[in-house]
């Protein structure tokens, strides 16, 4: 027993050690196949892998003998410790934090009200359409979570397009949005599952708002207290005198520290990181060598881009799972008829909030020196936030599985249909998306983001949080429209402040640009 034991673990590790080399063999090749298609921005690198998913699962799936398609088994702790940190954390430390936080009311309007708006829209249209098409089995608390899986958006296709040099106000935006909707629906997602649905009443919807604002700012403090330590010990301990590696492995653990921290404490580990990486690349940057500064810019950006990689691949092989598909016992009508209401409800969702907030956005800025939201600009932030991604595959698992398995067939018919809207948006709203900006910003190049002039990073972070001070020549320019907004708008006063309170105390302890 104990000598079939041993051969039994054996060729357990054997089959994990191939599985793990063939999958990171499929993620060269979408490296690989992602380069020779650069010039050709029709398709972008999440729907290059997701291409590649779909044809690698099939041909596992026929290797199998219709048992498998997948090289490795999706778990969502997987997702959630190791895969998703690099991606927020990178979000956080390379932003242009001038834009974000000149447009940071907008952004959250967007990432935060519109959650909570499109998340109702979404489950009260499921709750009442399903029904009318004859799927049932679902428990209220299950379609407060369908609302919130179908609210998290994936902008990495438009973004991947638009070119924030030229079209700095609308990429500010759907990158802002997209990094604070993940974290909205996360945090919103836990909160909705400890609700009791046989108590609803006011004080349950006070409850919701009170547990998410107190998550949502617990979170965020964490994070920025966690970079500022980390930017205090490099200043004062000064690693780079004897060792480069320690400054780099500082600042990357230390973030992760971030977000485990979070988690253990039952807050919001996207939020911490964020934030994390924000505060770190204004403080804690500038107090490394000039070697760890461009090292950790890239590694950082290295390490995102494979974690996007492995979960859109993914993805495309989980696409073809077998055992999801027999065990869901709904007739094909019925599953088409489920995503193309979950479509429609993510069409009206998004519709629902985006004008509406922007129209309010323009009217409290009008007076500002504030390029307004065009209605161009609009219908862009609708279709960029139509595609669902990693997030929302990884609710969705958490939601209606264990450890990615379920024996429920209701739960396997959401866990598919969820699999075949990401599938749906991602390709084709993704494939769509160059047309349609090319048609509505004719006479912007939508050049892609990424071969931007590599110092472009250093120069954004050489400005504090908020700094209108562009250039020594336009000093003068700039302190007249610094002025002419302190008047006009409030929150450039708090910028204003925030500048010299930074300047004066911060920077000297914590460090940043000389």
């Amino acid at each position: 027993m104990w000598s079939a034991g041993l051969i039994q673990n054996l060729a357990n590790d054997h089959f994990h050690v191939v599985s793990i080399s063939v999958f990171v063999a499929v993620l060269c090749l979408c490296i690989v196949i992602g380069h020779l298609l650069e010039e050709n921005r029709w398709v972008n690198e999440s729907i290059t892998a997701i291409l590649i998913g779909c044809i690698t699962g099939t041909i596992i799936l026929f290797w199998s003998k219709g048992t498998n398609s997948h090289i490795l088994r999706f778990d969502e702790e997987l997702f959630f410790i190791y895969l998703l940190p690099p991606i927020i954390f990178n979000a956080g430390f390379q932003v242009k934090k001038k834009q974000f936080f000149r447009n940071f009311i907008t952004i959250m309007l967007f990432g935060v009200v519109g959650v909570f708006i499109s998340s109702a829209i979404i489950t009260a249209g499921s709750w009442w359409l399903f029904a009318k098409i004859g799927f049932s089995g679902l428990l209220a608390p299950e379609y407060l979570g369908i609302g919130t899986i179908f609210s998290s958006t994936d902008t990495v296709c438009t973004l991947q397009v638009l070119n924030q040099d030229e079209t700095p106000l609308l990429y500010s935006l759907v990158f802002g949005e997209g990094v604070v909707n993940d974290a909205t629906s996360v945090v919103l997602f836990n909160a909705v599952r400890k609700l009791d649905v046989s108590k609803l009443d006011v004080w349950v919807a006070v409850f919701v708002l009170g547990d998410f604002l107190y998550l949502f700012l617990s979170s965020t403090v964490l994070g920025v207290a966690t970079g500022l330590l980390t930017a205090y010990a490099l200043k004062s301990l000064y690693f780079g005198r004897h060792s480069t590696d320690r400054e780099i492995a500082l600042m990357g653990l230390m973030a992760y520290l971030s977000y485990m921290l979070a988690e253990l404490l039952q807050l919001s580990g996207i939020l911490t990181v964020f934030f994390c990486g924000i505060v770190m690349s204004h403080y804690a940057w500038y107090n490394v060598t000039e070697n760890s500064r461009i090292t950790t810019r890239h590694l950082f950006a290295t390490m995102s881009f494979i974690a996007e990689t492995f979960i859109f691949l993914y993805v495309g092989t989980d696409a073809l799972d077998i055992e999801k598909w027999k065990m869901s016992k709904t007739s094909f009508k019925t599953s088409m008829g489920i995503c193309c209401m979950i479509i429609f409800l993510i069409l009206l969702g998004r519709a629902a909030f985006v004008f509406p907030l922007s129209a309010l956005s323009n009217y409290t800025s009008r007076s500002a020196e504030r390029t307004p939201i065009t209605f161009k600009h609009q219908i862009i932030i609708w279709w960029a936030g139509l595609m669902r991604g990693a997030v929302s595959i990884a609710l969705a698992y958490s939601q209606f599985t264990f450890s990615g398995v379920t024996w429920n067939p209701v739960h396997a018919t959401m866990v598919t249909n969820t699999v075949i809207v990401v599938l749906f948006t991602t390709l084709v709203f993704g494939i769509l998306t160059k047309p349609l900006i090319n048609v509505l910003l004719p006479h912007h190049a939508m050049g892609n983001h990424h071969h931007q002039d590599p110092d472009s990073h250093y120069d954004e972070l050489k400005f504090p949080l908020h700094n209108f001070e562009e250039s020594a020549t336009s000093d003068i320019l700039s302190a007249q429209s610094s002025f002419s907004m302190l008047i006009e708008r409030p929150v450039y006063t708090i910028h204003f402040y925030w500048r010299k309170f930074d300047n004066a105390f911060m920077r000297p302890i914590f460090g940043g640009p000389s």
